[in-house]
């Protein structure tokens, strides 16, 4: 059993309008998902918009979160990139007593075949860190298969869960059906979350989790203990907002929520820009909804 079970959030980094990185209201969005049930946060994770951070930036809210969480939930960090040999050397260098484990997304851009992607998570299991693997071809532009999944399970117990969010919910069952007891799946996609945790999944990396994190947190809790009817009204009240938090590209959707809660405020760094007034429009009548 992995202490890394139900609801993880993958953090937003909130903006002040001249794009420097809001403290105050990060720390208001940790508290949130503390009192509302959330079980770990992810730090530095693509929906922190990491891509556009420097390595000054990402420190600061390395150090901001450890602070403000105070061991209060356990932490993931992310560590990823195309680069096998230099994340790994971030991995052996950086100051991981704070984490749980490190989330390390698959290489993107190179396009590696399977023996590649096996390779690599190969090269970083050799740091003997706890290691999630993180598939989500969306973004990298590649597919880690179900059997390489878990050919690495099985051979590196420190490679021990899986984020996975392959657009095909069956590579979820593949993996579920097959993986050693001790390797752990946990869904990359929101909107699997309850069926993939019905079938044996241990939760979520959720997006939308860190804004409905009591009802999102209920669900799955729900699920652990299966109650199904229960937990399937809680997925459909939340399945509409997912979408639309997707629409546009993570995370403009999620901040557009969080503004709207009075959580963060609505700023996004280049290449990415806020969501389009049509969507907010949407968000926000779908939030009221959920609200009634």
């Amino acid at each position: 059993m992995t202490t890394l079970q139900g609801v993880g959030v993958a953090l937003v980094t909130p903006f002040h309008e001249d794009l420097s990185i809001d403290f105050d209201s990060l720390t208001k969005l940790i508290e949130h998902n503390i009192a509302n049930g959330t079980r770990f946060l992810v730090v530095l994770g693509t929906t922190a918009e990491a891509a556009t951070l420097s390595k000054e930036e990402k420190e600061q809210v390395v150090a901001h979160i450890v602070k403000v969480n105070n061991g209060r939930l356990p932490l993931v960090l992310g560590i990823g990139g195309n680069n096998t040999l230099e994340v790994k050397k971030q991995i052996e260098t950086t100051d991981l007593s704070d984490f749980q484990a490190i989330l390390s997304v698959s290489p993107y851009y190179n396009k590696p075949n399977q023996e590649g992607l096996y390779q690599h998570y190969k090269t970083l299991a050799e740091t003997r860190k706890p290691i999630i693997i993180y598939n989500v071809p969306s973004r990298t532009g590649q597919n880690i298969e179900a059997k390489t999944t878990l050919k690495l399970a099985k051979e590196f117990p420190n490679l021990f869960m899986i984020k996975e969010a392959a657009p095909n919910i069956l590579q979820y069952f593949d993996i579920l059906r097959n993986k050693p007891e001790n390797f752990h799946l946990v869904s990359g996609d929101d909107e699997y979350t309850l069926p993939v945790t019905l079938a044996g999944g241990s939760g979520v990396i959720s997006v939308i989790g860190q804004a409905y994190a009591k009802e999102f947190s209920t669900m799955v809790q729900l699920a652990f203990d299966r109650k199904v009817d229960e937990a399937y009204v809680l997925h459909n009240k939340l399945v509409e907002i997912t979408r639309l938090i997707f629409a546009e590209g993570n995370p403009c959707g999620i901040k557009t929520v969080l503004a709207e809660m009075g959580l963060v405020k609505n700023y996004l760094r280049l290449p990415l820009v806020p969501a389009s007034e049509e969507l907010k429009a949407k968000i926000k009548a779908e939030m009221a909804k959920i609200k009634a």
